[in-house]
């Protein structure tokens, strides 16, 4: 898959069927929109391509007006966002810088500007609440309407459903600010995972024996929060089981050197010997959060954090042999 920050490039697509969105979690409903778009692209013999937004609308909304609370937690990060996208199968991907340009342009504007003149666009389509242009004037009935008028099909998909829940990133949210990871498993199709490069902290986590690998995040709301039974892939053939802190950390100073920020902080519960002490920093890895087994907790001293983690270490043994005793079972009953 082919990204794009912004339209203005040379190896772009010159005509393309696209449809628009945050795409924040790429859930199932997302993943079957993206199935009946790159059949539209098929039939039509031109590319896929999806346009997003760099930052969140709402996080730009929130800066302007000097009013955090308007900003959303997100579900993944933009690195995650086009892992996805790729895997569903996107030809290429536009990302807009938010701004206050793109905040103020009208829908006729972008309708023209973007679409036509920029994507050359056959076919669009949108979810069945799709709003667009400076104060979310245009809806599905103006694009529609345009696009009679300027030669491009438009097309709604109606919500996506599972058990009777309708499928949306504001669910996916729900299920993780409240710790339901099997719920948000079925809301994506798949476990809710994190990923990015290994950067150094302070290095704490040593110094009380259980070493950890850092992922940092700027300027990122996560939706969830807490400590998580995890598997970690890309350090090893195998996923690597552990614990991991998705926060900021509360029992440490303020002052420290990742103080305030979220970070995500995993213990292998086995470190593999091959990677020695240092073989995991500038590595790209993957941690897929499987079960949350607390909240962020605030520790007193330094001894009784090094509890907390020992506890933690083995609340996370005995899930994970309780998965594999489940596992079993269903595997056995499936072969008789």
């Amino acid at each position: 898959m082919k990204v794009f920050r912004g339209f203005n490039h040379p190896g772009i697509a010159q005509s393309c069927a696209l449809t628009i969105g945050n795409f924040d979690g790429v859930h199932r409903g997302h993943q079957a929109m993206l199935a009946l778009l790159r059949s539209e692209a098929q039939q039509r013999g031109v590319h896929s391509c999806v346009m997003t937004f760099e930052p969140h609308p709402r996080d730009y909304f929130a800066a302007a007006t000097h009013r955090p609370e308007l900003a959303p937690a997100r579900v993944g990060t933009l690195r995650d966002k086009l892992t996805d996208l790729a895997q569903c199968g996107v030809d290429q991907t536009v990302v807009l810088p938010f701004d206050a340009r793109l905040a103020s342009q009208t829908p006729q504007a972008f309708i023209s500007e973007v679409l036509v003149k920029g994507l050359g666009t056959q076919y669009v389509l949108v979810g069945d609440d799709f709003r667009f242009g400076a104060k979310r004037a245009g809806d599905y009935a103006l694009l529609d309407a345009a696009g009679m008028a300027q030669g491009f099909d438009v097309a709604r998909m109606n919500s996506y459903e599972v058990h009777g829940l309708r499928v949306s990133s504001s669910a996916v949210r729900d299920a993780l600010s409240q710790g339901r990871m099997e719920d948000a498993e079925r809301l994506l199709g798949r476990p809710y995972r994190i990923s990015g490069h290994v950067v150094h902290g302070r290095k704490l986590g040593r110094e009380l024996g259980f070493k950890t690998l850092n992922l940092r995040f700027a300027h990122w709301n996560p939706a969830a929060s807490g400590i998580f039974v995890v598997l970690v892939h890309g350090l090893a053939a195998t996923p690597l089981a552990g614990v991991a802190n998705l926060g900021i950390r509360p029992s440490l100073d303020p002052a420290d050197v990742n103080g305030g920020r979220v970070l995500l902080e995993t213990h292998c519960l086995d470190w593999p010997k091959s990677l020695g002490a240092e073989g995991a920093y500038g590595k790209i890895i993957r941690v897929e959060l499987l079960h949350k087994l607390h909240g962020e907790l605030k520790y007193d001293s330094l001894d009784s954090l090094k509890q907390g983690i020992s506890k933690d270490c083995d609340d996370a043994r005995a899930y994970l042999a309780s998965l594999h005793a489940q596992t079993h079972r269903q595997t056995t009953r499936d072969r008789i």
